[in-house]
């Protein structure tokens, strides 16, 4: 283990839910650590299961360090740092935050080994979102290298469609249209398609009906942003569903490819490509120059793509696991 320097601090071990309370102060963490990194220090399922109040104590481990000259967990400002592991028991991602004016003080060093002595680091996989060097260095002072990386790719048009303007890209495939989702009617059946098309991918492909929901009741859902294709019965064969994530501080809004997935039945008919235009059309008519998404980097198909659409690589997360998987 990695010695900590902050060894006296003391660190605050929640089980399921956090409440509304915990919430905020954790939101402060993760608003200065993104406003310090220019990205997100938790991943959005995380912040999806932090939020569900039926969150229990075997799905969401929590851990909160507090500087010590002010040690009370009830004073917000202190809170220097943010455990978090998501997961189902014996398997887990942890992810860690860690807030700007703590760093360089072994905060994560000391978060981390409260998780060994509470829960152990069995079935642990750990998220580092900008591959910090600093989180490369605690990765392997553990034991653990790096398993998967997600490149974050860019694309960013200097003019971008005027407001108002129609954007339709046309389908080569006889009987397919495009439509928007609509709510209360096609929760069920996307979710079967995003299952189909996702059987390979860890998250996305395990996405519940209450994932769907947690998202549909965020501030950025629009469902005339989120893109199906469907044939002469309706039933979907691809889908494209765009995020907007507002401007933060300095940081302008940007445009988010947030999903693309087609179904194995419809895989050769050209969607993906029709959908991913259609998407990206939509959020530069919405008057967004920059539009970024995520990818796994050796899913080359993919990458290939979008590298065609304009886009180049911005940065990436890691994700970290035991040397001995």
């Amino acid at each position: 283990m990695s010695p900590a320097k902050t060894d006296n601090w003391p660190v605050t071990v929640v089980s399921g839910a956090p409440g509304a309370e915990l919430l905020r102060e954790i939101q402060t963490v993760i608003d200065a650590a993104e406003s310090a990194d220019g990205n997100p220090p938790f991943s959005e399922q995380t912040l999806v299961e932090l939020k569900a109040t039926t969150a229990g104590p075997h799905s969401v481990l929590t851990l909160l360090t507090y500087a010590p000259e002010n040690a009370s967990p009830s004073m917000g400002e202190d809170l220097a740092g943010v455990a978090v592991v998501v997961g189902n028991g014996s398997e887990g991602v942890l992810e860690i935050a860690v807030h700007p004016s703590y760093r360089n003080e072994g905060v994560g060093a000391i978060l981390a080994n409260k998780l060994v002595e509470v829960r152990g680091l069995q079935g642990i996989k750990a998220w580092s979102h900008g591959d910090h060097e600093a989180a490369a260095d605690l990765a392997a002072s553990y034991g653990y290298r790096a398993v998967r990386e997600l490149w974050r790719m860019r694309l960013v048009r200097q003019t971008p469609s005027s407001a108002g303007e129609s954007v339709s890209h046309q389908l080569t495939a006889d009987g397919v249209t495009l439509r928007t989702f609509v709510p209360h009617q096609d929760e069920q059946a996307w979710l079967a398609a995003n299952a189909a098309a996702f059987s390979h991918h860890p998250e996305q492909g395990a996405m519940t009906l209450a994932d769907l929901q947690a998202r549909m009741a965020e501030d950025w859902f629009d469902p005339a942003g989120f893109f199906l294709a469907v044939n002469e019965a309706d039933e979907i064969l691809g889908f494209h569903w765009t995020k907007v994530h507002p401007a933060r501080g300095s940081q302008a809004a940007i445009g988010e490819v947030y999903v693309v997935g087609v179904t194995p039945a419809a895989q050769g008919l050209g969607l993906g490509k029709v959908l991913t235009r259609q998407g990206i059309d939509y959020l530069h008519q919405a008057g967004l120059s920059a539009i970024m998404l995520y990818v796994d980097a050796d899913n080359e198909a993919a990458v290939a793509l979008y590298r065609k659409l304009g886009f180049t690589k911005w940065d990436s997360d890691v994700m970290y696991g035991p040397m001995s998987a």
